[in-house]
């Protein structure tokens, strides 16, 4: 897709936070008066983010993915046509970020049964992404995949990581006694000098490998190789992907709350919160969007869910991310959304046009009940869903906005990432947090080391052991 200008413009990603007002909600609304009253908070929190672009030390190198990536996407690329020339199946073998972004963006720009599909009409290999460590999930895996056919990109950062590292020598295992070369079926995404995946490549004889960049966290690596070398074998446009990201980038650069969309977002969430609205629902009307909710869930939670601010005063911020699907969860969670607490935020991700119409048939005209669907399309149904549904959530003054998608593709993909992650840094730095930790993880992966008897975690094991020891709450 060569883009110009007016395509552009044409595939610029929109937010519509009319239903957040008091103008629709009434007294339930967000005011003109609230809203220029956190101005300076909001031209703060945006020149923290200007200032601190590119700094590893403050993990915010991926805001600067978009434009320092020319020949890691052309090595990428060349790579992709190889896996794609050799293999059958991809698999990407992570935890938390370096799953959820491959899997969102497979999800959006793939086929919905693209597996399912005979090879001749997939782009690329069979996709998997080994995202967690039941143990019944590897075996059935490894049911319907050979692993002499497979290519397996391990990602970790450290190489320390318990989920990943199983899951690697669960394979590594596999393919010494299938009597293949490990190194000809690994490719290792990590850090560039050290950690264990560094080692075990040196150890191998030099696994190819491509580098997670010191200041860019898990949940923000979707647009590093962690997301584009799958992306790309994927057949999926990285280059135009990370375009999008570069212009929704651009559309920011104004501390303007009225025309930069992210900081909008940001504010109106960030006061949302301070009112008590400490559940945020995404809700994309599209099945090729569903798993944005996922990537979402973990950036947003991850990020803003912290106990101290940056000058160490204790704050308990954050929001609880919930996942919705339209038209699905219009019959199971909107009755919550619509009578419930006042809890909430709902933001819809639309499409404004779909790459399927899908023409509904005349028929049943004798039943006015079924009838009259006849002569539209789903495409019509399903937007019309939409509206309706965010009608019904201002009727009954809840607060909701929308972001459209003009169309799912690359594009819009990479506007959209960028919009969520900078949304995402603005409210951290509102808030007076370290956006970019993650201290509450690090407290279970200790506890999971102590419990597995890993060396230098046996006093936390014995007071693990002495916690589980105690019969009298268990029924």
């Amino acid at each position: 897709m060569r883009m110009t200008d007016e395509l552009r413009k044409a595939l610029r990603v929109r937010v519509d936070y009319t239903n957040m007002t008091d103008k629709y909600l009434g007294d339930k609304g967000i005011s003109q008066k609230t809203l220029d009253a956190h101005k300076k908070l909001a031209k703060a929190a945006h020149a923290y983010v200007a200032e601190n672009r590119g700094k590893d030390e403050l993990f915010m190198g991926w805001t600067e993915l978009p434009y320092n990536q020319d020949e890691i996407v052309a090595d990428i690329l060349e790579e992709a046509k190889k896996i794609r020339r050799n293999f059958d199946n991809f698999v990407v073998l992570g935890i938390g970020g370096s799953a959820l972004g491959p899997i969102m963006a497979f999800n959006a720009l793939c086929h919905l049964h693209y597996n399912d599909l005979p090879k001749s009409k997939r782009k690329g290999p069979k996709f998997f992404v080994e995202d967690n460590v039941d143990p019944v999930r590897m075996k059935e895996l490894l049911d319907v995949i050979d692993v002499k056919k497979t290519c397996f990109n391990v990602i970790s950062k450290s190489g320390a990581t318990s989920e990943t590292m199983t899951q690697y020598l669960i394979i590594s295992d596999l393919l010494e006694k299938a009597g293949e070369n490990v190194k000809d079926h690994v490719v290792f995404t990590t850090d560039a000098a050290k950690g264990n995946l560094v080692k075990i490549s040196k150890k191998l004889g030099g696994v190819k490998s491509y580098v997670l960049p010191d200041g860019v966290g898990g949940r923000f690596s979707e647009l590093s190789p962690v997301g584009l070398l799958p992306a790309a074998v994927l057949g999926i446009d990285i280059k135009l992907l990370l375009k999008g990201a570069a212009y929704m980038d651009k559309l920011c650069k104004t501390s303007d709350l009225k025309k930069n969309p992210a900081l909008m977002c940001a504010t109106l969430q960030y006061i949302a919160m301070n009112d008590g609205k400490n559940i945020g629902v995404l809700m994309p009307y599209s099945d090729n969007l569903r798993t944005v909710s996922d990537w979402y869930a973990q950036l947003w939670a991850e990020s803003l869910g912290k106990n101290v601010t940056l000058d160490g005063t204790p704050c308990n911020v954050g929001q609880t991310p919930v996942k919705a699907l339209g038209v699905t969860d219009q019959h199971s969670q909107v009755q919550l959304y619509t009578e419930g607490p006042y809890d909430k935020v709902v933001t819809f991700l639309s499409v404004g046009s779909y790459k399927e119409k899908s023409p509904i048939p005349h028929g049943c005209e004798d039943i006015p009940d079924v009838g009259f669907l006849g002569g539209h399309t789903m495409e019509e149904l399903i937007q019309a869903e939409n509206k309706a549904t965010a009608y019904a959530l201002t009727k009954a003054g809840r607060l909701n906005y929308t972001i459209t998608l003009p169309e799912v593709n690359e594009f819009t993909l990479g506007q959209l990432l960028f919009l969520f992650e900078l949304q995402t840094a603005y409210a951290g730095a509102m808030f007076n947090i370290n956006t970019f930790n993650q201290p509450g993880v690090e407290a279970g992966k200790k506890a999971t080391f102590a419990l597995l008897g890993k060396p230098g975690y046996a006093e936390q094991k014995a007071e693990l052991d002495k916690a589980a020891s105690d019969p009298a709450y268990v029924i």
